[in-house]
């Protein structure tokens, strides 16, 4: 399976990976070596932390390569009154009662607390291709669904402003 991601992802991507190599690696290896000096390394407990970071420093490295590597690039074909990625929506969740403000992303930028919601999520399946005023219904599990409707869509572009996720 590829992740479709946009050429701002990947370019994202590749600066952290750049930055991840460049900077923070020699850091990481300064910081081991410096606290593999204070001694017994079996009970040496700014050791085993520095160890951890650089590790897990270099399983980011290789997440982001993986992803980078296998990434297919996408762009948003949808026309001005439908839902496409990036844009701005107004949703009210008839379950809920409540309007919501949302924004479709690629499943590497999704912030649900912040309203950035994945394409490849339930909502973001049922709301892309959408026009303002329709109905959707969204089956987000077995046991949870619901309707919502469409009050208003802000046409948007990815201006690299969303980070991407940690994992």
């Amino acid at each position: 399976m590829y992740d479709e991601l946009t050429e701002i992802d990947i370019k994202k991507m590749k600066e952290e990976i750049a930055y991840r190599i460049q900077v923070l690696r020699p850091q990481l290896i300064a910081d081991v070596q410096t606290a593999r000096a204070f001694g017994d390394l079996s009970e040496n407990f700014e050791y085993k932390c520095a160890k951890q970071e650089k590790n897990r420093n270099e399983s980011r490295i290789r997440y982001l390569e993986r992803m980078v590597r296998t990434a297919k690039v996408i762009t948003d074909t949808s026309s001005e009154d439908t839902i496409g990625l990036y844009d701005k929506i107004v949703v009210f969740n008839e379950k809920l009662q409540k309007e919501m403000s949302l924004q479709i992303v690629t499943t590497l930028r999704q912030d649900a607390l912040r309203g950035a919601i994945s394409k490849e999520s339930p909502v973001g399946k049922a709301l892309l291709g959408r026009r303002a005023g329709e109905r959707v219904h969204v089956k987000a599990s077995e046991t949870l669904e619901y309707d919502m409707v469409i009050r208003s869509i802000e046409k948007g572009e990815d201006d690299g402003s969303l980070a991407i996720s940690s994992y």
